[in-house]
């Protein structure tokens, strides 16, 4: 471990090939070369959630690749979003006490990151997502779920008959969407969804990108959704989830518009998936008044208002874009007030 520096010195030591990816918002892939650079100061983190990376490591053998191993990391950023790395260091040392290079014959006997303050468990949501992309990497089958989930998608026994769905199911679907025409299933499926696994669909789609088809049936659902008044936030703010990584950024700012327009657009859970999932369309600027407007007015008060912002600036590119907004001349009294406690606060 003498020459090891960094977490990507000693993934490149072990006998393992391995992926890094982030967590915080959605699952994302981390090239090598990206990750190497935030370890070593020279870039932030790009995808901060709450001041801190979120990472999982997949580790495989890729003759044996039944042979892997995950981790589920997290370390605490600076100001600036780069690495504390006295705590990336004492995760080192941690490692370095339990294991060496043959990390992954070692697994199956002792737990290296047993008691490590630098591990976290995700949430039940983001393990299936996980679990679905690792075994499509591994080229491994799916889960037992994954065929009667497809099968719900098809429409063929009625999509009224969702009660049984498993989580992992819809997750391997979402996974696979390139695969057996499951894009053109879930684009069809989309209108006819109940609830339940329409917002259990979006908060999968959210780690993919979705095909033109899929994010047009989308917006128009977002049309019915709207209809409605018994129509919450939280559905509303999975279909936010599920638009987010749609290519055409015009359909997706143009709904998202609407949803803002909307009775519900102050809501707090709206507002809180666009700012966390969509934060790329706050760059447009008439389209970031449109969300400062309803942020300095919305459900949960002065104190949400402040968190979301500093959760934004904190969003490597997004602080000049929320200045920017600050100094608008054209800010409404209600959002001037909210900048000022901002401020005061």
């Amino acid at each position: 471990m003498n020459n090891i520096q960094t977490l990507s010195d000693f993934l490149r030591s072990t006998d393992a090939n391995f992926r890094i990816f982030d967590l915080g918002r959605r699952i994302s892939k981390l090239s090598q070369e990206s990750f190497q650079k935030f370890e070593q100061t020279e870039t932030p983190y790009p995808l901060p959630f709450l001041q801190q990376a979120w990472i999982a490591v997949l580790l495989f053998n890729p003759k044996q690749t039944d042979q892997h191993l995950i981790w589920f990391l997290k370390f605490p950023l600076d100001e600036q979003g780069m690495l504390v790395q006295a705590a990336r260091d004492d995760f080192l040392n941690r490692i370095a006490k339990t294991v060496g290079n043959q990390l992954l014959e070692k697994s199956a006997e002792q737990d290296p990151l047993k008691d490590n303050p630098f591990s976290f468990t995700p949430d039940q949501e983001k393990m299936a997502a996980f679990h679905a992309r690792a075994t499509s990497i591994l080229k491994q089958p799916a889960s037992s779920y994954y065929e009667p989930a497809r099968e719900y998608f098809s429409g063929l026994r009625g999509f009224e008959q969702w009660d049984q769905l498993g989580l992992q199911g819809i997750a391997d679907f979402c996974a696979r969407l390139d695969e057996r025409g499951n894009h053109s299933l879930a684009e069809k499926a989309i209108s006819h969804l109940p609830i339940p696994p329409l917002e259990a669909l979006c908060v999968n789609l959210e780690h993919e990108v979705p095909s033109h088809g899929i994010c047009q049936a989308l917006a128009n659902r977002v049309e019915q959704l709207l209809s409605d008044p018994a129509t919450s936030a939280n559905t509303l703010g999975a279909v936010v989830r599920g638009i987010s990584q749609c290519h055409d950024a015009g359909l997706r700012r143009q709904t998202l518009s609407k949803l803002l327009e909307s009775d519900q657009g102050a809501n707090i859970e709206l507002l809180a998936a666009i700012a966390s999932r969509s934060w790329k369309d706050l760059e447009d600027s008439d389209f970031r008044r449109q969300f400062m407007e309803r942020l300095a007015i919305n459900s949960a008060g002065q104190q949400s208002f402040n968190l979301m912002v500093r959760d934004l600036v904190f969003m490597p590119g997004m602080r000049g874009p929320i200045m920017e907004s600050f100094r608008d001349p054209q800010r409404s009294e209600a959002l001037g007030k909210a900048i000022g406690a901002f401020f005061g606060g």
